[in-house]
């Protein structure tokens, strides 16, 4: 076993028995009291579907500066590198520096809408200090994508904070708990929107602060890593819900017709053969839901991130991913396209809002298999719409084959790769039938023609 997936399981294993002690175990497969909600809104079959593509600002942009430089940045990911926790990034795909080729694949596969995250750190070195060029070069971005008749979609913070949130000597007072986070988010946000607002109609404050508040307090993998500090996941969904409470109202404020987009790690989790009274697997669905419980009413639409599906019991977190799947990734994540159905269903019963899944894909080197993924996730979309589910988009993570945090390189999620010499994007076989499934559909109706791709219940490709 990987040392670093043995990590992970340990402390998700000691998590879910610590957290019986603070959070209230409920019958099998039973949530806390469901939301206060009238009903869920029908698809609108004859609306367009949005189509879209998913980035991230740490995991795909060149630093541009250097140490010393008057506008050197560093954020708490980059600590962490220091001290030998993670592989460095080095200048990943150049997409700050050399956004201009991200734009030449964009126009080739032509989606609808593409969603990329700002670095708070870029924007903001040091408290109350901001780079105006930096400012610039994100309103550029989205400039850029709309003069392309591509929809913007910025996302505010996607994991990584600057590093003047990172207490060293007291890494509990770090990131979300830092006593100067709230006041600077604010006031980072306000200075974001207002500079990108004449191009962008759909803002996303966070990106899975559910996941990476488990990873940073329970599993102690991310930032500030720290390990089953119970109190501190309360402490740090408290204030993420707080921040992003704040986002939202800025971000109406400035563009009462702007849209605002939650987006959530939610994998599907299943009970296990050996979890007693189902106490792992409520834990773990206390992890879909203790953040979005707290924003999904000042949110238009719910974004889902779903990648794989889960039976989380003793064993099989110590083992890796759920063994009753037949599939797995090449991070050894379990294959379930029905999972993205039954989140949509949970999703949408649970808050009664309009949805969009703002993350699906599948680290391969086989793209034929990617190709395999997609089709049989947009099948099952497909079939959620046609059961009465308000599904109005679909984002594919990746671009490009990018840095994928503790995996380095290692993880191939692109429809594209990079040419180290040139920075082009080169299109994968995938990014061509993405572009085709584009083209042939573009009404949410059309969207429940895309057929199930034979073969899944038999062997897939078997190359990861």
């Amino acid at each position: 076993m990987n040392p670093t997936r043995l990590t992970l399981a340990v402390g998700l294993a000691c998590a879910t028995l610590l957290s019986g002690c603070v959070n209230p175990i409920n019958p099998l497969g039973k949530f806390d009291p469901t939301p206060k909600v009238s009903g869920r809104p029908s698809p609108k079959m004859k609306e367009k579907f949005a189509w879209g593509i998913s980035t991230a600002s740490y995991q795909y942009e060149d630093p541009a500066v250097k140490p010393g430089e008057k506008d050197y940045f560093s954020t708490d990911w980059d600590i962490l590198v220091s001290q030998h926790k993670a592989p460095p990034r080095g200048n990943a795909l150049y997409s700050w520096s050399d956004f201009d080729k991200d734009l030449e694949a964009l126009k080739k596969i032509r989606p609808t809408h593409y969603r990329f995250s700002i670095e708070w750190a870029r924007v903001e070195p040091q408290p109350g200090v901001y780079n105006e060029e930096a400012i610039q070069g994100y309103v550029r971005m989205a400039r850029k994508l709309k003069e392309m008749g591509i929809e913007p979609v910025v996302c505010l913070w996607h994991f990584t904070f600057p590093d003047w949130l990172y207490d060293k000597k007291h890494p509990g007072n770090s990131n979300w708990l830092h006593p100067l986070a709230r006041e600077r988010w604010k006031a980072y946000v306000e200075k974001m929107v207002k500079a990108t607002a004449p191009y962008t109609k759909y803002y996303a404050p966070q990106n899975e602060p559910n996941g990476q508040i488990t990873t940073a307090y329970i599993v102690g993998q991310w930032p500030p890593a720290m390990t089953l500090a119970i109190g501190h996941y309360w402490k740090a969904i408290d204030a993420s819900t707080g921040m992003f409470r704040d986002a939202a109202k800025i971000v109406k404020e400035i563009k009462p017709s702007a849209k605002i987009l939650s987006v959530e790690a939610l994998p599907w989790w299943q009970r296990a053969p050996l979890d007693p009274g189902g106490l792992i697997y409520n834990t773990m669905i206390h992890g879909n839901t203790d953040h979005l419980d707290r924003i999904y009413d000042v949110c238009d639409i719910l974004g889902i991130n779903y990648y794989y599906s889960q039976a989380p019991g003793p064993i099989s977190l110590l083992a890796g991913p759920s063994m009753r799947g037949k599939h797995f990734t090449m991070m050894g994540w379990d294959i379930n396209p029905k999972g993205i159905y039954d989140e949509i269903k949970r999703v949408g019963d649970r808050y009664g809002k309009p949805m969009m899944i703002t993350e699906n894909g599948i680290a391969t080197s086989n793209d034929s298999k990617r190709i395999w993924y997609l089709q049989n996730h947009l099948h099952e979309i497909g079939r959620a719409i046609q059961d009465g589910y308000d599904v109005r988009g679909y984002f594919t993570w990746s671009l490009a084959d990018n840095y994928e945090w503790h995996w380095g390189y290692t993880a191939t999620f692109g429809l594209s790769h990079m040419d180290p010499e040139t920075k082009d994007r080169i299109l994968k076989p995938s990014a061509n039938w993405f572009s085709d499934v584009i083209k042939d559909h573009h009404t949410v109706e059309s969207v429940m023609k895309i057929e199930h791709r034979r073969g899944f219940d038999k062997e897939p490709p078997k190359k990861n």
